[in-house]
């Protein structure tokens, strides 16, 4: 006859993982899900007898105990000395004499370093601190960047940029005329020194005049200068285009526009 109560195996994994045992009850990936029902995970509390916490540091308070650091010299402060750490290896001191030695590779690095031996130099904590402490700031110290000044209103209102640009402007082109003046005057022939300012004459003129030069012509690809020419020519013969672009100047002078290319303009009275 059968029974609604469960037995404790009827939700576990009997029978694909194995015989029943206890550590299925155990074991949360050997369980069966109950329909309806939340899972329940937790783990089992020790017996009422248990104490939670850290255990006491429980020291044996003897005469050894008491009387540890006193092998035949006194200690100042009571207690043992500490030993000095060995200074540490130093790798990069130990890298540079097998490099100076002609030793690259690595075996023989490592037979460097097995045969010699670099320490490190000893470092004082309380020096650093002494360092770092001498440094003393002013409690009224603002860091960070300083703020920008406001915008001079009135100044902007009254053209004050304005007028001090072109004062200095002017003052500049006053220094360059005196500059100019005094290099002329020492220049000229001693005669005429005394005369003050210095004229110009159409001889000097000519003397100081230069023939104008053509500027160099545009850079252009060598297959557009030589090879490639225009397909259609509208002039037959140079002459009859530079007649064209002369009585073009002429007729422009009665035509409206910026090229002299438009309309005839009315004649004025």
């Amino acid at each position: 006859m059968a029974t609604d109560i469960d037995g404790p195996f009827d939700y576990t994994a009997t029978g694909v993982l194995g015989d029943q045992r206890t550590t299925m009850l155990q074991n949360e990936l050997h369980l069966r899900d109950k329909v309806g029902h939340v899972k329940t995970r937790g783990f089992e509390l020790p017996s009422s007898n248990f104490a939670y916490g850290l255990p006491y540091d429980r020291r044996d308070f003897t005469a050894a105990h008491a009387l540890r650091g006193w092998n035949g010299n006194h200690v100042v402060g009571g207690g043992p000395r500490k030993a000095k750490s060995a200074a540490e290896r130093n790798f990069m001191g130990l890298n540079k004499a097998s490099i100076a030695g002609g030793l690259v590779r690595a075996p023989e690095n490592s037979d460097y370093r097995a045969t010699h031996d670099i320490r490190r130099l000893p470092f004082d904590k309380s020096e650093k601190t002494s360092k770092m402490r001498t440094r003393r700031l002013p409690p009224t110290v603002v860091f960070g960047i300083q703020s920008r000044p406001s915008t001079p209103i009135f100044d902007l209102l009254e053209h004050k940029y304005q007028d001090k640009w072109i004062k200095e402007k002017q003052n500049q082109i006053n220094a360059q005329r005196s500059a100019d003046l005094k290099r002329r005057i020492q220049s000229a022939p001693a005669a005429s020194r005394g005369h003050g300012i210095i004229y110009e004459t159409r001889a000097s003129l000519l003397r100081t005049y230069q023939n104008p030069v053509q500027p160099a012509p545009l850079w252009q690809l060598p297959r557009f200068t030589k090879s490639a020419k225009p397909h259609v020519q509208t002039f037959r013969t140079n002459r009859a285009k530079s007649d064209a672009f002369s009585n073009l100047e002429v007729d422009k002078i009665a035509r409206r526009g910026d090229f002299g290319t438009g309309i005839y303009e009315p004649a004025q009275n």
